[in-house]
């Protein structure tokens, strides 16, 4: 049986850790709390974190990273701007196997994405063709119920791939493979900076053409800017990219779009990991040293950073000089 360790104990780490528990597979979910993952082993849920959703046997819960140790594949769920000082940290106590990373984001710091970011920090011998990156439009809690999904796992290298596509594909979890690994993160990062502009939209009432224009022209800087960075096009129009897009900008069960909708309606902004804050602005600094227009998104970054009114958003967006699509 596949020995699989999640690192990152969240809503995505415990719908992953899930899927493959039911698989049948041993699966280790670590978290850093000890008190919180020895509640989770106990109660073998985490009603704040992904309510109504059991944990099969199969899978042990634990903040002891030595028990990762016999894994043969790493899935690391961390949030994306906390990947490189989570693998500073602890890299060291990490097996030299295959390692997928899962957050979707680009470090506000570094301007790196996920697997660049592994690459950079881990020790030479431990990354040697063994990086993989797995994104696209997939719910946590819907994941975990065990409905439908489908997944875009991006690797480089084709044979590591292939394994690893084996591995991790279940029952209601497809999971497609690409080479283009810069492409299949791009569009998995982006995508949570359009949604929080499609919730802004929603919030403030503007209506459902705006949304659509926005999800359009979102997806158009999206492109513009992958490929700027060495990706297909094509890739972003899969399912990392125009399909985790369409997910994201049309429901709540989006941290992104449930922030911007409550942004726009003027209402607390919703707690948790919202990973598009910190991308908007990496986005546009990308953006400005790759010469892409992306006026979405420096709009979101705008409006995040109290610079810009939604309302001013919207009518710098439509007083842009009128051009050919």
């Amino acid at each position: 049986m596949s020995r699989i360790a999640v690192l990152g104990a969240g809503a995505f780490g415990m719908a992953l850790a899930a899927v493959h528990g039911f698989e049948g597979r041993r699966v280790t979910l670590w978290g850093r709390d000890p008190a919180r993952m020895a509640a989770l082993d106990a109660n073998r849920g985490d009603p704040d974190r992904l309510p109504g959703v059991v944990l099969p046997d199969g899978v042990a819960c634990t903040a002891d990273i030595g028990r990762v140790a016999h894994a043969r594949v790493l899935l690391i769920v961390v949030s994306a701007q906390n990947t490189g000082a989570f693998l500073a940290e602890r890299g060291a106590d990490l097996p030299p196997v295959p390692l997928v990373l899962c957050a979707k984001g680009i470090d506000a710091g570094t301007l790196r994405l996920q697997t660049e970011i592994a690459a950079d920090t881990l020790p030479e011998a431990k990354i040697a063709a063994r990086l993989a990156a797995l994104t696209g439009p997939g719910f946590a809690g819907e994941i975990a119920r065990n409905l439908p999904s489908a997944l875009t796992l991006a690797c480089a290298d084709a044979a590591l791939g292939q394994s690893l596509q084996a591995r991790l594909a279940a029952r209601r979890l497809r999971l497609y493979l690409t080479d283009d690994v810069i492409g299949a993160q791009i569009g998995g990062a982006l995508k949570n900076v359009i949604a929080i502009a499609c919730g802004m939209a929603e919030g403030a009432g503007l209506g459902h053409s705006a949304r659509a224009a926005l999800m359009t022209r979102g997806f158009a800087e999206m492109t513009r800017l992958g490929v700027a960075l060495g990706a297909r096009a094509e890739t972003l129009a899969g399912l990392s990219g125009l399909g985790d897009l369409s997910l994201t900008c049309n429901s709540t069960q989006s941290r992104n779009f449930a922030l911007g909708k409550a942004m726009g309606a003027g209402a607390a902004r919703p707690g948790g990991t919202v990973e598009g804050v910190a991308t908007a602005r990496a986005a546009c600094t990308l953006s400005a040293r790759h010469g892409v227009e992306m006026p979405i998104a420096a709009a979101v970054a705008d409006v995040l950073e109290g610079r810009l009114t939604i309302d001013g958003a919207m009518d710098a967006l439509l007083s842009r000089p009128l051009r050919d699509e």
